[in-house]
């Protein structure tokens, strides 16, 4: 089992000036492409969470992963306790070795329900996730109450701000906004067969998952999160007041890798979730607060030079989730200064790359790039390389290479 806290483990960051030459001799031996994972990046990065945390829990969220060594591993590391799982199927799988599970999401899933239902096992480890009614007539259809365990049920509630002014600033998910939205629905699951009400999720993207160290419009985005963050920390007291007066609740998850200062300090929340600042993809770059060690990366080939400092690499166009952005392609990383395209981006079968440090590549030469989004890159492979003191130390499967596609 993949261990981070081993006898002999590094827990440095690795050097930058040697970090991608190391990592291109210990792969030389292997046919492309390649996606690896240098473990002493992913131990800093595991410990440094851990720090920033502040002595408050860590859920690991597991679409950032998507690999169950590293998940294992994670979680066997002081600081961390349970999953954020992204849909029930995985959540069923994960809860087969794992005993708090939480859903990060509302499930429509039949099938997954109603394997649910007649699991007493999975029943007492999974915490399904609503913010509406509507969510439950539906499991009801599935599995009317008598007859089947209680499930695990924690609420959702909306932490985007809405700005005076400015209008919502956040992520659109749960519909519920303020204590009255949450006490309403939080009653009504309490005196409803079949369920118990175990949780509170909150989670601020305008505050986790904006970089504010970018060089571009960072004042107007750090004003954004103080004010928001003041706003929410107040709002989400109330919040959790309000539905502790109707029930106890075992936890009040909320936060994200790039905020785990801030909400570790909000006395109301009992564990923090985060998972992109273990491999680290380069959405993460540019925050104030940190500075992850590019854990994660993959590695394609060079098949042809159309001009001297033009290269063209096999693959690349690994796009990740979101608006259709440059940020949300892969970075080329090494040798330094390559740039894709502007008309052809990363391409579904050939990326082309330029910049001078195409003229001293070779074809069969490798490029090294990182994925945009932590957890995406494992959809694309079926396997990670393990990279250790410049040498491949062993192999493990992502959830694709466990035959596993959930999303």
């Amino acid at each position: 089992m993949l261990d981070l806290l081993g006898a002999d483990a590094d827990t440095a960051s690795p050097p930058a000036a040697t970090h991608w030459e190391a990592m291109t001799d210990a792969v030389a031996h292997l046919s492309g492409p390649i996606a690896a994972i240098d473990l002493s990046a992913l131990r800093y990065n595991a410990l440094d969470l851990v720090v920033r945390a502040g002595g408050v829990p860590i859920r690991v969220a597991s679409k950032s992963i998507r690999v169950r060594e590293v998940l294992d591993a994670t979680l066997a590391v002081p600081g961390y306790h349970g999953i954020l799982a992204f849909t029930l199927p995985e959540a069923l799988w994960l809860a087969e070795s794992h005993d708090d599970v939480v859903l990060g999401y509302p499930t429509v899933d039949r099938a997954a329900l109603a394997a649910l239902v007649r699991d007493e096992q999975a029943a007492t480890r999974v915490t399904l996730m609503i913010d509406d009614l509507a969510q439950l007539d539906l499991i009801d259809t599935v599995a009317p109450p008598a007859g089947r365990p209680a499930l695990r049920v924690a609420i959702d509630v909306d932490a985007s701000w809405r700005a005076p002014g400015l209008g919502h600033i956040g992520v659109r998910r749960s519909p519920l906004h303020n204590p009255t939205d949450a006490v309403r629905l939080a009653r009504a699951v309490s005196v409803r067969a079949g369920y118990r009400l175990v949780g509170l999720m909150m989670y601020e993207a305008q505050i986790a998952g904006q970089p504010d160290d970018t060089g571009r419009g960072d004042g107007v985005i750090r004003w954004m999160q103080q004010r928001s963050g003041r706003e929410l920390r107040e709002r989400r007291a109330g919040i959790v007041a309000a539905v502790r007066e109707i029930t106890p609740l075992e936890f009040v998850n909320s936060g994200g890798t790039g905020s785990l200062e801030y909400t570790a300090a909000d006395p109301s929340v009992t564990e923090l979730t985060a998972g992109s600042g273990l491999l680290a993809g380069h959405l993460f770059d540019g925050y104030r607060a940190f500075s992850p060690a590019p854990a994660a990366a993959f590695a394609l080939e060079v098949v042809r030079k159309p001009e001297p400092d033009i290269v063209t690499v096999l693959g690349g166009g690994w796009i990740a989730s979101g608006p259709p952005l440059p940020s949300r392609q892969p970075v080329p990383v090494w040798p330094a200064g390559l740039t894709t395209f502007a008309r052809e981006g990363a391409g579904e079968v050939q990326t082309p790359l330029r910049g001078a440090a195409a003229r001293a590549l070779k074809v069969g030469d490798r490029v090294w790039f990182r994925h945009a989004k932590s957890g995406e890159l494992a959809e694309r492979v079926d396997r990670y390389h393990l990279v250790e003191h410049g040498a491949v130390v062993g192999e493990i499967p992502t959830y694709r290479g466990e035959g596993r596609s959930f999303l």
